[in-house]
């Protein structure tokens, strides 16, 4: 019959061109390529809904200002038919949480101690998408993180892993170190079942949160997380939480790093990102000396630079303060008359837990009028009025 001849063809033109598209990805480097429906997580736009109103997102308005579109593929491009997600592994060779046990060394997240990943991935994928539209003749579209996606529940429902109990995406082949990536299209291709949760009764990520960010299995509560605070947040970070961010400068890995499906992610990618050298351990003391120039030098090509030098220096004098080292003090010294206000109050607080009483006294008798009012409330909760 010719119904049964036009399936047989539609289904045939589907096959190959999902066939096309993984092969597509494997020759990029992508180590996983699976697909599913714009439909396939229908319950992503409740849980979303539920942290937003809960205020989980802190000062992050771009999640409640693109609430509609990040909860529904269809809403983001209504012509949508397929959804290809794509994993690549960037695990690294030991266990990141070794540098906390060197608090004169800066933690950077693993993530961001090379390239900048959505630079890497996205040029990957307009590859990948320039060949399938030129195959398939159909629309294409591609995401990495920064648009409004929900790229987690997608690569669930995509079977790439499952959603974690830190939220974050576990693989059974590549544990909690994968970066995601994503392609929509008008194209009808073949979708992949979902992976089912196999956490178990494990809560290793959520007791390895040094600030309690969880305040239930699958929940996060951003204002607590130190990835957040490091990296989202522009303001002070609340006194009470800077001596649990201890040396963790920028980002945190933590929960991840506690995952016991990583022992299934020791077959790195051969191409996947190699770590700088000078990110993986370097030290607070040169940290500190980085002006605006310095920083976007060092930092060049790397997501930690997005951050901008004057928060970045906020993070790192939190450091110090946790470090006990006295050698930092001439430099927090300085920075206590630099030009940002962000800078100048973490050096206040700093100093504060890096000099004995005595030698802070004497500092604050020579500090001139203080025109911010967050410095000044640093000083007056380090005791001085």
């Amino acid at each position: 019959m010719p119904e049964n001849r036009a399936a047989e063809k539609e289904g045939k033109r589907r096959h190959t061109l999902t066939a096309f598209l993984r092969d597509e990805a494997r020759a990029q480097g992508f180590d996983l390529c699976r697909i599913t429906r714009p439909d396939a997580i229908p319950e992503a736009g409740i849980r979303l809904d539920q942290f937003l109103e809960r205020g989980f997102h802190g000062t992050m308005a771009w999640m409640e200002e693109t609430r509609e579109r990040r909860g529904n593929p269809h809403v983001l491009w209504n012509d949508v038919r397929s959804i290809a997600v794509f994993g690549l592994n960037y695990g690294p060779e030991e266990d990141p949480r070794g540098i906390l046990e060197k608090p004169d060394k800066g933690a950077i997240s693993v993530y961001a101690r090379n390239r900048d990943y959505h630079d890497v991935i996205k040029g990957r994928l307009k590859e990948i998408a320039t060949r399938f539209a030129a195959r398939s003749q159909e629309d294409v579209k591609v995401f990495v993180d920064t648009a409004p996606v929900m790229e987690k529940p997608l690569a669930a429902a995509a079977g790439l892993g499952w959603q974690g109990k830190h939220t974050n995406l576990v693989s059974r082949t590549h544990g909690s170190w994968l970066f995601l990536g994503s392609m929509f299209t008008t194209a009808d291709l073949d979708p992949d079942e979902a992976e089912i949760d196999r956490c178990g009764s494990c809560r290793a990520c959520l007791d390895a949160c040094p600030t309690a960010a969880f305040p239930a299995p699958y929940q996060l509560d951003a204002r607590r997380c130190i990835s957040y605070l490091t990296i989202e947040h522009k303001g002070p970070i609340d006194p009470w939480l800077r001596p649990l961010i201890g040396n963790r400068i920028y980002g945190c890995d933590d929960c991840l790093a506690a995952c016991p499906w990583n022992k299934f992610a020791s077959a790195a990618s051969e191409m996947k990102l190699a770590a700088r050298n000078d990110l993986k351990e370097p030290s607070i003391s040169f940290l500190l000396t980085l002006d605006d120039a310095a920083f976007r030098t060092f930092f060049s090509g790397s997501p930690v630079k997005r951050i901008g030098r004057d928060r970045f220096v906020r993070n790192v004098l939190i450091a110090a303060g946790n470090s006990g080292e006295r050698g930092l003090i001439a430099t927090c010294r300085t920075l206590a008359g630099d030009p940002s206000p962000a800078v100048r109050g973490m050096a206040v607080w700093a100093l504060s837990r890096l000099m004995t009483a005595g030698e802070f006294r004497s500092f604050a008798a020579e500090r001139g009028d203080e025109p911010d009012a967050d410095v000044r409330a640093e000083w007056t909760m380090a005791g001085v009025a």
